[in-house]
């Protein structure tokens, strides 16, 4: 047995709200735009970026312990503003499809 798997790897990475690890496909691309957090659905604007799950609640955890002023170094307090907006609107987007 060579131990090799049929199956493809998935990169994953951590959502800095709850701190699980999840497929990178599962979690919103966070990046840091001038004194704001602005989502990266697509995963191509530059920088660096951190994961968060797109739901209120890893959002208010990330926000409470200061995750993304940590993981995106920054050095003051960031807005999030645009970033609550975005995951609100993906809530209801998911609501209203089911």
């Amino acid at each position: 047995m060579s131990g090799r798997t049929t199956t493809g790897v998935c990169p994953e990475r951590t959502c800095v709200g709850c701190r699980e690890r999840a497929a990178k496909t599962e979690l919103l691309r966070i990046v840091k735009d001038g004194d704001a957090c602005v989502p990266d659905p697509r995963g191509t604007l530059p920088g660096r970026g951190a994961y968060v799950h797109p739901a209120l609640v890893c959002l208010d955890q990330a926000v409470r312990r200061r995750a993304f002023t940590r993981a995106l170094r920054a050095q003051g307090a960031l807005d999030t503003k645009a970033l609550r907006r975005h995951v609100e609107q993906m809530t209801v987007a998911e609501q209203a499809t089911r």
